[in-house]
């Protein structure tokens, strides 16, 4: 059996509406698998001015807007329907692949075991931690039960770096878990990218550092932490200015919360969004919520060193005094913002250490090759389908 033999089922939440990581990721797995000769459908919700095209068949699920505040553009999809349900039918999956632990997924779920099909699920970004960003804390043990639930009925499962692996298997989501990691455009993200003039129009000049946010604008990507620790290197005094790309709900916080003079690029994306990073200076990334972390991934390709939480994601990609410095997380604000504010500070005030990393990252960067990367994920598949057809033997 080879991939070109497979018809592939891929239920997401968000598959293209709403532009991240997660999706971007999703569309070149599509892409890889229909040039190798791979059917594939996608079912995920679809609105009318998505950011993107999606790649390949995009079959619409039944869906609502996302039930908490602040996360309106999102949709949860809610079941699969009747028509969805009469698809699935007619194409005739291999194997189910789901990519978000929501309503439609359980009930994707269910109708492949219903059907003996086995199901992939992978694991893209850290859910149980969200509701400590929206005052609910108390969800998390509940939202964990649910994740090892969902997970431990699946037949195996990939994520995109070692540390999140081995988080999961820690607390028990399931013992078979493949690592599918993350590929970058080096096209797009490299130092060659950097542009004085660009930084000049944005009021940067020459011998300014900037420490760049690179992301949705939401809160849980840790920009309460950001603030606070920029809050701190000014009263240290150590030089910097702060280059935020990206936008979302939260922008209004951000700016409010940031102190005076943060530069907001907006929303980049190609060849755009390479220019921009390049043409900062350190990477700042605290997010705990990452199972892998592209833009960390990215901001190295671009050369430049990074500071980040040492989490999943990061803490597979960065090489402590390497290629950036990691700082683990405690959970309290004030001694989290002090300790990412120490790692920046050196590479505020040293142009040879800020090089020396982030040369170090971009060369570490030229390891991730995303046809490689996604070909694991296609053996996966065959494993698991051979796996199937062998027990009904």
């Amino acid at each position: 059996m080879d991939v070109s033999d497979l018809r592939i089922a891929l239920f997401s939440g968000n598959y293209n509406y709403t532009r991240d990581g997660a999706n971007q990721a999703l569309n070149r797995l599509v892409g890889s698998l229909l040039g190798r000769g791979a059917k594939v459908r996608v079912y995920s919700p679809k609105v009318a001015n998505p950011d993107f095209a999606a790649t390949g068949d995009l079959v619409g699920l039944p869906n609502v807007p996302m039930p908490v505040k602040g996360r309106g553009e999102y949709r949860m999809p809610t079941h699969l329907g009747a028509a969805v349900k009469r698809d699935l039918e007619a194409f005739r999956p291999d194997i189910v692949h789901l990519s978000s632990p929501d309503p439609a997924a359980h009930a994707a779920l269910r109708w492949a075991r219903a059907h003996d099909l086995p199901v992939l699920a992978s694991v893209h970004t850290r859910f149980e931690t969200y509701p400590r960003y929206y005052n609910m804390a108390f969800l998390e043990p509940l939202i964990i039960k649910g994740l090892k639930r969902f997970y431990n009925r699946c037949d195996a499962l990939v994520a995109p770096s070692q540390s999140m692996i081995d988080e999961l298997l820690a607390m028990g989501m399931h013992t078979r878990i493949g690592l599918w990691s993350r590929g970058v455009d080096r096209t797009i993200f490299s130092s060659a990218r950097r542009d004085p003039e660009w930084r000049r129009s944005l009021g940067l000049g020459d011998d300014d550092v900037a420490i760049v946010f690179l992301g949705r604008l939401v809160m849980e990507k840790g920009l309460d932490v950001f603030a606070e620790t920029i809050r701190r290197l000014r009263e240290q005094g150590a030089a910097h200015k702060v280059l935020v790309i990206g936008d979302g709900p939260a922008r209004g916080w951000f700016e409010a919360n940031l102190p005076e003079g943060a530069i907001f690029a907006g929303f980049k994306t190609g060849e755009g969004l390479g220019q921009a990073l390049a043409s900062g200076d350190v990477f700042f990334n605290p997010s705990v919520t990452e199972t892998f972390g592209n833009v960390t991934l990215e901001a190295m390709a671009s050369g430049l060193p990074v500071v980040a939480a040492g989490a999943t994601g990061s803490a597979s990609l960065v090489a402590h005094w390497v290629t950036g410095q990691l700082v683990a997380p405690t959970g309290n604000l004030k001694t989290d913002a002090a300790a990412f504010a120490a790692a920046l500070a050196p590479y505020c005030a040293d142009r040879s250490l800020r090089a020396a990393h982030g040369a170090a990252g971009e060369t570490r960067a030229c390891e991730y090759s995303w046809e490689a990367i996604n070909a694991v994920v296609a053996d996966t598949y065959v494993d698991l389908v051979k796996e199937r057809r062998g027990s009904q033997a």
